[in-house]
């Protein structure tokens, strides 16, 4: 039943022009970027090339495509998750939802996993791309992997978060915003402290921005890979125990 729901919600999102238009646009402007990127690189290849140990391609190319896709998605994934259960609610087709023989969990999850399966799309659309390079160069896989790793483990958590906003909220409009709004809060957390050069290691572990860097970085730690893990099965529990109340009500 997960994977009916989550093929069933897969192909609802494009069965409106707004799937269509945003992988349209989002491709359109990382592909601009990509090529900005690349640009940078050609211009500054004779004077890296006298120094030691110099960033390669990979190190150029790929952490600044990679880090503007997940501020690009940060604005894009609310407009996704919004509707997930929200817009069921003012449809009034959730009672017909809930009243079906399956579990909460399988439609939480299900749910989660067909918005989550766009997103994924819109990461191996921006992976292509520096693998296009490889017509001409090198790229070192290890840190490719561990960009495109953390921009998968980041957009489940956008997924997880805006999935919870969308079944507390009774307009996709309200849960759009209150997605948006907190993902926000939690992307900049810790910037206020680094401002004061004071560290708050709260507001680090906290912080999206900081585990996406450090799986960005190429170094593997269990403590981010934890976090994004953590914070994924939060909020998909709170998502559950959320329509658990509606359910009742009903």
């Amino acid at each position: 039943m997960i994977i009916t729901i989550a093929c069933r919600e897969f192909k609802t999102l494009f069965l409106s022009p707004v799937a269509w238009s945003i992988l349209a646009v989002l491709q359109f402007i990382l592909a601009y970027l990509f090529l900005k990127q690349v640009e940078t690189f050609m211009i500054l290849q004779p004077k890296l090339a006298e120094i030691p140990n110099s960033p390669g391609l990979t190190d150029i190319v790929v952490p600044p495509l990679f880090g503007n896709a997940a501020i690009i998605l940060l604005l894009v994934a609310p407009l996704l998750t919004m509707r997930l259960i929200a817009e069921e609610r003012r449809n009034k087709t959730l009672p017909l939802l809930l009243s079906a023989p399956i579990s909460n969990t399988e439609i939480i999850i299900g749910k989660f996993l067909g918005c989550l399966g766009l997103l994924a799309m819109v990461v191996g659309l921006v992976t292509v791309m520096p693998l296009s390079l490889l017509l001409g160069g090198d790229l070192d896989f290890g840190k490719l992997s561990a960009n495109v790793l953390a921009l998968l483990m980041l957009v489940a958590a956008l997924t997880s978060a805006g999935l919870y906003l969308s079944c507390i909220s009774q307009h996709p409009i309200v849960a759009g915003i209150g997605s948006f709004g907190l993902l926000l809060v939690l992307w900049l957390l810790d910037t206020s402290s680094q401002m004061r050069d004071q560290r708050n290691e709260l507001l680090e572990y906290l912080s999206l921005l900081r585990h996406f860097q450090n799986l960005q970085s190429g170094l593997l730690n269990s403590v981010d890979v934890v976090y994004f893990l953590l914070f994924i099965g939060g909020f998909v529990f709170l998502s559950i125990r959320s329509l658990d109340k509606l359910r009742f009500q009903k």
